[in-house]
């Protein structure tokens, strides 16, 4: 049997291995409330834990969310509607949504989307069936969470 699943936490013990979790990147709330889960702490001290992590500055959705949205546009080129889904699977309010998107400029973003569609378009280019070649691209795209409009127009400026 594994020692850690047997070792129970007082609440200062939680607060202190929550904040270590917490200093070493930011989270969302989700993910501390998953991780006291894992703890086996009674839902009473959750919300004891996660009130004193938010009150110490530990805790911050906006902060998260900003963080979040620049780390994977810049790292892995999403799209706004990837970014959008994977900050509401992490039950991120709408209004941090908004905050953080406001976090890359629309320069950026087209610039940003500009270069990935090009450089799929000459990665596909050994491809000599135009449909297989379009629904690459497509699907490459889309994937990342860019939007539709955005797709079929660059789709129709490259293929044509």
């Amino acid at each position: 049997m594994n020692y850690r699943s047997k070792k129970s936490y007082t609440i200062d013990e939680a607060k202190s291995v929550l904040e270590n979790y917490c200093a070493y990147q930011e989270r969302c709330h989700k993910e501390v409330r998953q991780k006291l889960i894992d703890l086996k702490m009674i839902p009473e001290a959750r919300d004891l834990i996660i009130s004193h992590l938010i009150n110490e500055n530990y805790l911050n959705e906006t902060r998260f969310s900003k963080i979040y949205v620049r780390s994977k546009f810049n790292q892995k080129k999403w799209g706004k509607r990837r970014l959008i889904n994977e900050l509401k699977f992490r039950n991120i309010s709408a209004y941090n949504i908004d905050l953080a998107l406001k976090e890359i400029s629309i320069v950026e973003y087209l610039k940003t989307f500009n270069e990935i569609s090009e450089n799929r378009f000459e990665q596909l280019r050994s491809e000599t069936n135009l449909k297989k070649k379009m629904k690459k691209f497509i699907d490459y795209l889309n994937y990342r969470g860019w939007e539709v409009n955005l797709i079929y127009e660059k789709k129709n400026e490259l293929f044509n």
